[in-house]
């Protein structure tokens, strides 16, 4: 049981940015909300401040808006048998613990109650397409040597730290889209012992974020898990897909939220060069394209044969069907994009840390 939670702690009235700030930043994806004295009141989920989201379309309010105010908790002298069975019944990884004055006193994760090895996760009978076919040209030198997919992240390559996300959820079926130094790549998976099922689409040209996924036309029934090769999603895949089934989508698009913060004061002029004001560092939040989506085989039809095609052309064409596109958002740190190099030695960070 973890003892020292003052990091997870927040009051009603925090705001929804700061909320998801802290929930980004910890590892746990859960806060607790406590009254003045500590007095559990709920608790807030990354999964409640996604809902938040897409209820209102932004991250303005407070944790009083949308945090559960009937969570499932365990009192102080819990027994680890009896956490264990919420834990799996209701498919949660935290149990807050109160004192018999409902004071919070800590918080049961999944590692303290279960065995190394054992998972909630459900399974995805989705098949995933890896479009490995770029260049990668913001990777240069490293990409004038070895195609994107296998550059390292520290002693693995991105591509085989993408595929371990997925096979996760009992993912076999891999379609690797390749054109750019496609031998390398072929001869790195011929030499490795995985156990997966790989095959590979052959781009006889570069076709862009989106064109290869026409050479899967009539060949895959269900829908399907398309990402990029060099952005590595750390969320729960099972309810992206949930969200697809149930919003009846033709396109799901995976989403991060992003915060910037202008370190400058902008000046808002009118006709002439006017002052009207300065703001002084404003800060915007933009829910920004993952590069992760999830696809109903139906819409590979739009995409025209042998031709550059890419993503945002594939979207379009489905608006203009009147299809259903959506958005899943994840938190900010969720987001690992490996294909420039600002973020590439963050990544490197992030993923040692986590090991």
């Amino acid at each position: 049981m973890r003892t020292n939670i003052s990091d997870l702690l927040v009051n009603p009235a925090t705001p929804i940015k700061t909320a998801l700030k802290k929930v980004s930043e910890g590892g746990d994806k859960i806060l607790i909300v406590v009254s003045q004295n500590k007095e559990l009141l709920g608790v807030l989920t990354d999964g409640d401040l996604r809902r938040w989201i897409l209820h209102c379309g932004g991250i303005k309010g407070e944790v009083t808006d949308c945090f559960n105010r009937n969570p499932l908790i365990a009192n102080e002298h819990f027994i680890p048998e009896d956490a264990r069975k919420q834990m799996l019944e209701h498919k949660i990884e935290c149990l807050p613990v109160v004192s018999n004055k409902n004071h919070v006193i800590g918080l049961i994760r999944w590692d303290d109650v279960f065995k190394e090895g054992d998972t909630n996760k459900p399974t995805i009978d989705y098949p995933v397409i890896i479009m490995a076919g770029g260049k990668g040209t913001r990777l240069d030198p490293f990409t004038k040597v070895l195609p994107k997919p296998l550059i390292p992240i520290n002693d693995k390559p991105v591509i085989e730290i993408i595929m371990s996300k997925f096979a996760e959820y009992g993912i076999k079926d891999f379609y690797l889209s390749v054109n750019h130094k496609s031998k390398i790549l072929k001869a790195y998976f011929e030499e490795t012992d995985f156990d997966y099922n790989i095959h590979f689409i052959e781009e006889n040209m570069p076709l862009g974020t989106a064109g290869s996924l026409k050479l899967l036309e009539g060949k895959i029934e269900s829908s399907m898990l398309v990402t990029n090769c060099d952005v590595i999603i750390k969320s729960n895949y099972a309810e992206i897909v949930e969200f697809h089934k149930k919003t009846h989508s033709d396109i799901s698009i995976v989403g991060a939220m992003r915060h910037f913060t202008i370190p400058y004061g902008v000046c808002k002029i009118e006709n002439g060069g006017k002052l009207l004001e300065i703001t002084e560092k404003p800060e915007y939040d933009f829910l920004v394209n993952t590069g992760m989506y999830i696809v109903k085989p139906n819409i590979l039809s739009l995409i025209p044969e042998g031709k550059m095609f890419h993503f945002t052309d594939l979207i379009e064409a489905v608006q203009k069907r009147k299809g259903v596109t959506t958005v899943f958002p994840v938190e900010e740190s969720a987001w690992l994009d490996v294909g420039q190099w600002e973020e590439y030695k963050r990544v490197q960070q992030v993923m040692q840390k986590s090991v």
